[in-house]
């Protein structure tokens, strides 16, 4: 994939950086020069000083080629109307953005724009560590209608089939985190202890979910 990025600050020079070291190529844009320094002296790909949505700047970073465009610069104003430029001037369909207020960020989300909303997702990441589990869910979908939810296993379902939670749970075991690495589970898998569950269901099921979850598994 030929990426395109638009600022290179620490979000922006780490992600050129992870995008180089899978064998992408790169070219990240910014206004001031001196912020390339941060993706240091073995970054291989282009460096283009510039505003992100100017349509020279963006063909210098080799836009019509691009499989992907991320604008992540400090400015809401700024990265949405890159993305949209990059989206509807220039046909990408791969556009992320970052947004500060969540607010603008679900708008522009249903506009099919993907959005990071920088502070309610630091928000949520502190509110899942503090809070107990199920209370807030590791990610839901734009419409608010499915989440997913990080759980370790109750000790009252160790050792039970995993097919049995999801039919008395109404809900999906999507992958299974075991010592270390993650697995699928079958029709035959069991729940084992030290099991970090990561459950699909429907927002409105998950007062149900964690209720089985919690009381163990019904009686054959």
């Amino acid at each position: 994939m030929h990426v395109v990025i638009m600022g290179c600050g620490r979000v922006g020079s780490t992600l050129a950086r992870s995008l180089e070291d899978r064998n992408h190529t790169v070219a990240i844009i910014d206004s001031n020069p001196d912020a390339f320094r941060r993706l240091g002296p073995t970054f291989r790909g282009t460096k283009v000083t510039g505003v992100g949505f100017d349509q020279d700047v963006l063909d210098r970073a080799g836009i019509e080629k691009a499989d992907a465009f991320a604008a992540v610069s400090s400015g809401d104003n700024s990265n949405i109307i890159a993305a949209r430029v990059a989206r509807e001037t220039f046909g990408i369909q791969s556009v992320v953005a970052r947004i500060y207020d969540p607010g603008r960020a679900e708008v522009y989300q249903r506009l099919g724009i993907t959005t990071v909303a920088t502070v309610k997702w630091t928000a949520d990441q502190i509110l899942r560590r503090m809070l107990p589990a199920g209370a807030e869910p590791d990610f839901r979908d734009p419409s608010g209608t499915i989440r997913l939810d990080q759980v370790p296993v109750n000790d009252s379902w160790i050792g039970q089939r995993t097919v049995k939670f999801q039919e008395q749970s109404r809900s999906r075991i999507a992958w299974i985190d075991r010592l270390g690495e993650g697995m699928l589970p079958t029709r035959e898998s069991v729940i084992q202890e030290g099991d970090l569950l990561h459950l699909v269901m429907r927002e409105e099921n998950a007062d149900h979910v964690y209720k089985v979850f919690n009381e163990g598994p019904e009686a054959d």
